[in-house]
């Protein structure tokens, strides 16, 4: 996906979410890779069956014309597109009792891969702002014997996960078996930082299924 297939992607995510319907009548459609279009008609044909014996006029009456927009964009699509479809129907208007339907119907630009029907209050648009994630990402740490920094880099993103400190002075002045006793001490308290780094960084990427790998600097 390029910059503008993203901010495209983004700007309509952001319609989408701005709709908020008065009752349970904005209808989210999602069509994956490769699923037979003609069977995604067949069931919204049932499922406007079904919407006829919704009681409220004004829901019923905005779910069938849902549905029945996108059943015509349907019937004149041939096939799925190459990375899915999903589409989008309701009304839009802010007014009560007055109807203004609007159809979104999107290609995205990464193959879609969830099958849904539903309607609600809002559209469905999570699986579409997954794709807005960074297909890798990688682990950062920044780490001296005082401080260490551990963050990820997703695209040209850099977020900060947690920072710590050591507690470890950063010079000894003492002398003789002072000086030595200080330096133990001293190493004792280095060792446990870098093993709380390590926990840090266990607890932080383990479970990161998009990480590709960790950069190491000091």
């Amino acid at each position: 996906m390029n910059d503008k297939q993203k901010a495209q992607l983004e700007e309509q995510i952001e319609e989408l979410e701005s709709v908020r319907g008065r009752h349970t009548e904005l209808v989210t459609v999602l069509i994956p890779v490769d699923f037979n279009i003609h069977s995604v008609t067949k069931q919204l044909e049932a499922e406007r069956s079904t919407a006829d014996n919704i009681k409220s006029k004004q829901t019923r009456s905005a779910v069938t014309d849902a549905i029945d927009l996108i059943v015509r964009t349907l019937k004149n699509t041939k096939k799925t597109p190459p990375n899915g479809l999903a589409l989008y129907a309701g009304n839009v208007s802010e007014k009560e009792g007055v109807q203004d339907m609007k159809l979104w119907a999107i290609e995205p630009p990464k193959p879609l891969r969830i099958r849904m029907y539903r309607c609600d209050q809002t559209f469905v648009t999570q699986p579409l702002k997954d794709m807005l994630q960074t297909d890798e990402v990688f682990g950062l740490v920044v780490i001296d014997r005082q401080e260490a920094t551990i963050g990820l880099l997703e695209g040209k993103q850099i977020k900060v996960l947690r920072h710590l400190t050591s507690g470890v002075p950063s010079k000894v002045r003492a002398g003789g078996q002072s000086s030595q006793r200080f330096h133990r001490v001293t190493e004792g308290l280095a060792k446990e930082f870098f093993r709380r780094t390590s926990e840090a960084m266990k607890e932080l990427f383990f479970d990161l299924p998009r990480l590709k790998g960790i950069l190491v600097g000091g």
